[in-house]
């Protein structure tokens, strides 16, 4: 009987969301741990046949670091970010795209012909603007390091319309006709707005937002998008890039984006499909009750609306 209250649960949410498109940007242990993997491909798998559009958006840190010092390639940071030079872009670019999204979309093609891999460069999908940072009140150059400025989703909604499974590597076409590395949050934020996507869902390695952490071990459930504006100053180093990035999503015309553990086997489906869901959602109350309605809504252009300096690039 348990089970089949679990299994009825779901119901009104697989009625409000079928159809929809749900931008998921996967990072953190999910993507380190072999069963994390796994168990993430089945989400994926799960949310399709349940007749969501699920679209994957990744990077890949601790990836591009094991083998750039495999390539015996110099690596550092400056103000958080990685400094990219041309000769570890073409790394950066190899793993992203050549292994990272070969790895993923594998997984999920166990089950089905589903996914399709492509780098945020293809189609020109992403394009990006060099950027610098601000060291002690200097811009200091940190290479091949972009920032999304346009997003053209024409192949990867083609890719939805033929009932597969975009899984994007952030890796973005630059103006000088190269390439950027951008960080995978603001990757997937940008295209979900620029797809309407119904939901962004980001995985990371924590529970999700807390008030004042480590002091306040309350986990927020719920913020309009004003309290996250008021709460982004006193946000730590590495939650105000997925912070910002929900924030846009949600600015952009995406109804809920959500913050949730990765850790967890399966929370994608328990944040979709569950009355409670996990982690902290960020919702626009009036998209947010047009969505649950039943009432569709439709994509804008996207333009970037933050310039603060998150941590950009490879970070998971």
């Amino acid at each position: 009987m348990d089970k089949a209250a679990h299994l009825i649960e779901a119901l009104p949410w697989l009625s409000r969301f079928h159809g929809r498109t749900v931008v998921v940007k996967y990072g953190g242990n999910a993507m380190i741990s072999e069963e994390l993997r796994v168990r993430f491909a089945e989400s994926i798998v799960f949310l399709y046949y349940a007749g969501l559009r699920p679209v994957v958006v990744h990077g890949g840190g601790p990836q591009i670091s094991a083998m750039l010092d495999r390539s015996g390639v110099e690596s550092s940071f400056t103000a958080g970010l990685r400094v990219t030079t041309d000769e570890a872009m073409d790394i950066v670019r190899m793993v992203l795209t050549g292994q990272v999204n070969r790895e993923i979309v594998g997984l999920v093609n166990q089950h089905g012909p589903f996914a399709v891999g492509m780098s945020g460069e293809d189609a020109n999908l992403l394009y990006a603007e060099r950027k610098s940072v601000q060291v002690d009140g200097e811009t200091v150059d940190i290479g091949r390091v972009g920032e999304v400025s346009e997003v053209d989703p024409g192949a990867v909604s083609a890719l939805i319309a033929d009932g597969r499974i975009p899984v994007v590597s952030s890796v973005a076409r630059a103006d000088d006709g190269g390439v950027y590395n951008v960080n995978a949050d603001t990757a997937a934020s940008a295209l979900a707005v620029a797809l309407g996507a119904s939901k962004l869902i980001m995985l990371t390695d924590v529970e999700g937002l807390f008030a004042d952490y480590p002091a306040n071990t309350d986990l927020i459930r719920r913020l309009n998008v004003d309290e996250l504006r008021a709460l982004l100053p006193s946000l730590s180093a590495g939650m105000l890039p997925k912070m910002e990035a929900c924030l846009t999503a949600v600015e952009g015309g995406v109804p809920q984006a959500h913050i949730i553990d990765g850790r967890v086997p399966h929370s994608l489906l328990l944040e979709v499909f569950t009355d409670l869901g996990v982690g902290t959602m960020v919702a626009d109350e009036e998209l947010e009750a047009e969505l649950l309605s039943g009432n569709g809504h439709y994509p804008r252009p996207w333009r970037p609306t933050h310039t603060s300096e998150p941590n950009t690039g490879d970070q998971k």
